[in-house]
């Protein structure tokens, strides 16, 4: 063999037998976190919550709904509450007043067979949503339902479900069984404080109705007359999808039906947004991916057609990811929670695309949004997805306290849209 050949031999088996760093360090990987950091506003070691408001001068409310946790909201006499006050980074207080979430009782009326929500009007009984109108006004949602100790939810009652204004001058609004059924769970509202969008001139609030047991549906309210009526009841758009399952850090939530098979995701028409300009109405089920809207003005007509003629406007907007409560800033964005992702995310009306805005591994389920006058988005991140609602092969409640309250800024100096 000449020289040469065997200088060329020799370097191959050299270069054969070098070997390459055998590690993942060279891998492409998710980043995990996108966009603004998160800031800490709350952390949650008491009651488990859903809502978050913010007011114009920066205080904080929640709700805790005892439709969605076992715990002992609806007892009388403990010191608990179903709409609180956000006093410190870590504690609560009762709001407006300790009086009015405890009514003579509980919030279960045992004297009825099978037990019942309590029907009292002047008390809460359990609020799914707090939010803050254009005018700084708070405005409580009562469902009327909460569960047993045994996790039964109990139906409705009249004077349960209601709309309470908090003001100087109160407003409770009662809603008629025909709007509000025993079954019925209203979840979120959005208002309108417009002169123009109601003969009364004092505007109009619309609420979902997100019930598990099907009567899914939004609700109209002119906050003049008190008078209320619903739309669009039953249509798929406010249903969820069949055998709808989504996933939370790779655990498939399937319902958990005490004693029975596992079931799929039922919750319907939730998440509620208005367009900035309030000239449209977006919602979406939790059961689903899909993003729906309709022109308000459908909506606020109760006439005889109007029905037919909501129906014939609605408007498919694809898919946004797995969300339930939504939020709109002066962009026009609509906010919401893509929990599959680790994320929030927004649609854009003005293009029809949907993008994610911020991700970050802290993210678990994001259940309610409040843009503030601040330039903020705030958010609870509460582990509803973990909760004993849904299952999880760690067993029936993987929730760890604390739960929590974030902000991020809004783009583009957003801030809170003040329809009035």
């Amino acid at each position: 063999m000449s020289a040469s050949r065997f200088l060329a031999v020799a370097a191959f088996g050299l270069l054969c037998s070098a070997q390459r760093p055998f590690s993942t360090s060279e891998l492409i990987r998710d980043p995990g976190v996108y966009g603004p950091p998160l800031e800490l506003v709350h952390l949650y070691y008491d009651s488990f919550p859903t809502g978050i408001a913010v007011s114009a001068s920066g205080r904080l409310f929640s709700n805790y709904p005892g439709a969605l946790d076992q715990n002992d909201t609806y007892a009388p006499g403990n010191g608990r509450y179903t709409i609180a006050e956000l006093v410190s980074n870590t504690t609560e207080s009762p709001y407006p007043s300790a009086a009015i979430n405890s009514p003579p009782g509980g919030a279960i009326n045992y004297t009825t067979y099978p037990p019942s929500g309590a029907g009292y009007s002047d008390y809460f009984i359990g609020s799914q949503s707090i939010v803050i109108d254009a005018l700084d006004r708070a405005w409580v949602l009562d469902t009327g339902r909460v569960q047993t100790p045994n996790g039964t939810l109990v139906y409705a009652t009249y004077g349960g479900p209601k709309l309470v204004g908090i003001t100087l001058t109160n407003n409770t609004i009662v809603f008629p069984t025909t709007v509000a059924f025993p079954d019925s769970y209203l979840n979120d509202v959005r208002f309108d404080l417009r002169k123009n969008v109601t003969a009364s001139g004092k505007g109009v609030a619309y609420i979902t109705d997100s019930s598990v047991e099907g009567r899914n549906g939004i609700i109209i309210v002119d906050l003049g007359t008190g008078e209320s009526w619903r739309h669009l009841d039953g249509h798929p758009s406010v249903r969820p999808e069949q055998q709808y399952l989504s996933f939370q850090w790779g655990v498939p939530l399937y319902a958990n039906n005490a004693g029975k098979p596992f079931g799929y995701n039922s919750f319907g028409a939730d998440g509620i947004s208005l367009s900035a300009d309030g000239e449209t109405l977006f919602w979406k089920a939790v059961g689903s991916r899909y993003l729906f809207s309709i022109p308000t003005a459908r909506l606020r007509d109760n006439s005889a057609t109007s029905e037919v003629m909501a129906q014939g406007a609605i408007t498919n907007h694809g898919q946004t990811g797995q969300s339930d409560g939504f939020e709109v800033d002066s962009n026009g964005y609509i906010y919401h929670g893509n929990m599959e992702q680790n994320a929030i995310g927004f649609f854009n009306p003005a293009n029809g695309t949907d993008q994610i805005y911020v991700r970050d591994p802290l993210i678990n389920w994001v259940d309610t949004f409040s843009t503030g006058t601040d330039g903020y988005l705030y958010f609870t991140v509460n582990q509803l997805d973990f909760g004993p609602g849904f299952y999880s092969n760690a067993g029936p409640d993987r929730r760890v306290k604390p739960w929590a309250v974030f902000r991020v800024p809004l783009p583009y100096n957003g801030t809170k849209v003040l329809l009035c």
